[in-house]
């Protein structure tokens, strides 16, 4: 693999994402656009893994009176319809795809099973982790630090609606100013909306780099991947 970076990569899609301009549910046209790019990296042999949020559907915050904990568990399932419908948009462009995820359901998915999803990995299968943690009070930012900790993950590809990290909301404010590089330590310090604590500090422990980019220009996943100075860095310095 020439001028390739990363060889394996844990990507982070948020569930709006996947939602497009519709804002909520699942734009098809934008799941194909998404597998497009990662069929293209699966072609130049690198290994994915993959966690998709389900905010497009369902946050566990929405349930304002709701028991926490049920809230929480019905996002987990949320993440669980977005990461069939990137399957089938995977598999439709011949791409072998596994979902694993964090709450056995199996007659639609495997359960995660670290050992098995490494196998996926070396065998060129995407695998996208679903569920969660599988416990409540969890983001599936900490999902993906977590899982891309346990797969051995070079970096997380951080997908986002902006092109990288702010000093403040970009879309607000006009005089807002763009990283090119932070640390660890300077994200939780400055509170900077990049990924929750949790998973910060999960990928500050494990020395994960954390590269955030926008989704609106197509092949933005491929430059990053091959190291191109795209939007915001986050590394040990």
């Amino acid at each position: 693999m020439k001028n390739v970076k990363y060889k394996r990569i844990m990507l982070k899609l948020s569930g709006e994402a996947l939602a497009g301009e519709k804002g909520y549910g699942i734009d098809f046209e934008v799941a194909q656009s998404i597998a497009k790019e990662i069929k293209e990296l699966v072609d130049m042999g690198i290994e994915i893994g993959a966690v998709v949020g389900g905010g497009n559907i369902w946050r566990g915050r929405n349930g304002e009176e709701m028991d926490r904990t049920t809230a929480d568990y019905m996002g987990m399932l949320a993440t669980c319809i977005n990461a069939l419908a990137l399957q089938d948009s995977l598999e439709q462009l011949g791409v072998n795809t596994r979902v694993q995820t964090a709450i056995e359901m199996r007659e639609v998915a495997e359960p995660f099973i670290r050992r098995r999803a490494m196998r996926h990995l070396e065998k060129g299968r995407v695998v996208i982790f679903a569920a969660g943690t599988g416990n409540p009070y969890f983001s599936t930012d900490t999902t993906a630090a977590l899982r891309a900790a346990e797969i051995e993950a070079d970096a997380i590809l951080l997908a986002k609606k902006v092109d990288g990290v702010y000093d403040k909301d970009p879309h607000k404010y006009s005089d807002a100013k763009k990283f090119d590089k932070l640390t660890y330590l300077d994200v939780l310090d400055k509170g900077l909306q990049v990924m929750d604590s949790t998973a910060t500090s999960l990928c500050m422990d494990n020395n994960i780099p954390i590269l955030v980019f926008g989704l609106d220009s197509p092949e933005n996943i491929k430059r990053a991947v091959t190291g191109e100075a795209i939007g915001t860095i986050v590394c040990k310095g």
